[in-house]
């Protein structure tokens, strides 16, 4: 799997600092909080304005790569996040802070979406192997992020933001010089086509059964922190275990479960276990030990059900694959968007428990949802790999970002 072309490696590398935004800053939830006097559903919304944008952006982002070329929108993504988390380091109110977060989520949706096109289309071997690819490079990135938010957050909150601005530009700099000029698609993608590509059923259960997880996902990452209420670095160390599982899962457990068992079955397993651990976290989360177990084991669930439904994504519709994952994207960071306000919402004004039931009941939605869905899904494992043409190579939009 990594003997693969400089530029694919070059890219994977950059993808590994991009979704490093995912969990950095999770370690410095509560001392930006503690140091600009903000409540939790305050600071959650760093969560929020990321995904939101991410979630919107993930609609124009085939049409952009498909009139520039996958480079060309590589690197302006990359140049937007330089800025975005430079600009949210140096602010002094969770205001600012947030809206900085929302430029970083366009960036984001620019550099990821056609990272993976540009892995699908130049790595060497199958589909399925360069989305393992993928899935790799996301959960180092996942697994490294909280550790260096928590590095960096015990000096300063402002210190994350200001490290990803760093390690951005040396992404950008090895994109520039290692991977080969793109040229634009075939076809110019439509901004409207994600929205119609939305009726097969197909496509519409795996986008909703996806929002549902996202939704507990999203509260595990931003709510948990506060009930743990300990420092940046330690923080640091739990999420670190948990990305560390979610990538030696995707990688290495999930391919293995897909080959036995098929698709959809591991899909439902991991979602139902997912939902077991939010709602034991519920029971327990005056339990500080208990909720760094729940968080540490829920990184195996979601690192199976990440590359699974990554690979379903690819052929539940009858539409190109990039539209098809475009539309997917939109409709699952909508859980993400939602989920980090209203769980530190119900966590302050309801009870602390409260936020990890209502994600477990919504992944637990998630599985019944997909497993209603089985027959719809079946030809997933039935499909043979098709070849991308290059319109679709250069519109595949990130599915796991």
């Amino acid at each position: 799997m990594l003997r693969q072309p400089r530029s694919v490696l070059a890219i994977a590398f950059a993808s590994v600092i991009a979704f490093m935004g995912i969990g950095l800053v999770d370690p410095i939830l509560k001392p930006i909080a503690d140091e600009l006097g903000a409540t939790a559903s305050e600071v959650s919304l760093l969560f929020t304005s990321y995904m939101a944008v991410m979630g919107l952006a993930m609609l124009v982002t085939g049409a952009v790569s498909s009139r520039l070329g996958a480079k060309t929108t590589m690197l302006i993504g990359l140049a937007i996040i330089i800025v975005g988390a430079g600009m949210a380091g140096s602010q002094d109110s969770v205001t600012g802070i947030i809206a900085w977060r929302a430029v970083w989520g366009l960036g984001n949706a620019l550099f990821v979406a056609t990272a993976l096109a540009a892995i699908v289309k130049s790595a060497k071997g199958s589909v399925g192997q360069a989305i393992i690819l993928y899935e790799a490079a996301l959960g180092v990135g996942i697994a490294i992020g909280p550790l260096v938010g928590g590095l960096l957050g015990h000096i300063s909150w402002r210190g994350p933001f200001y490290g990803v601005s760093v390690l951005m530009a040396i992404a950008l700099i090895a994109t520039f010089f290692l991977v080969p000029a793109t040229p634009r698609a075939e076809r110019a993608t439509s901004v409207l086509e994600p929205l119609k590509a939305l009726r097969p059923r197909g496509l519409l259960i795996t986008g909703l059964t996806a929002l549902l997880y996202n939704f507990g996902f999203f509260t595990l990452l931003a709510f948990t922190p506060f009930p743990l209420d300990l420092g940046a670095f330690q923080i640091g160390l739990i999420f670190f275990g948990w990305g560390a599982l979610l990538a030696i899962t995707s990688v290495f457990v999930a391919p293995r479960l897909q080959a036995r068992f098929g698709t959809l079955r591991p899909i439902t397993w991991a979602l139902g276990a997912f939902a077991v651990i939010l709602a034991l976290m519920a029971v327990f989360t005056d339990s500080k030990p208990a909720l760094a177990v729940g968080v540490i084991l829920a990184g195996a669930c979601l690192g199976i059900n990440n590359t699974l439904i990554t690979e379903t994504v690819m052929k539940a519709a009858p539409v190109e694959r990039g539209v098809a994952s475009a539309a997917y994207s939109f409709v699952r960071f909508a859980g993400g968007a939602v989920a980090p306000w209203l769980a530190g919402y119900l966590g302050e004004h309801v009870s602390v428990h409260l936020p990890f039931w209502v994600g477990a009941a919504a992944v637990t939605a998630a599985a019944v949802l997909i497993t209603l869905g089985r027959r719809t899904l079946a030809h997933v494992d039935a499909e043979p790999e098709r070849p991308h043409s290059v319109a679709e190579a250069t519109e595949l939009t990130a599915a796991d970002a």
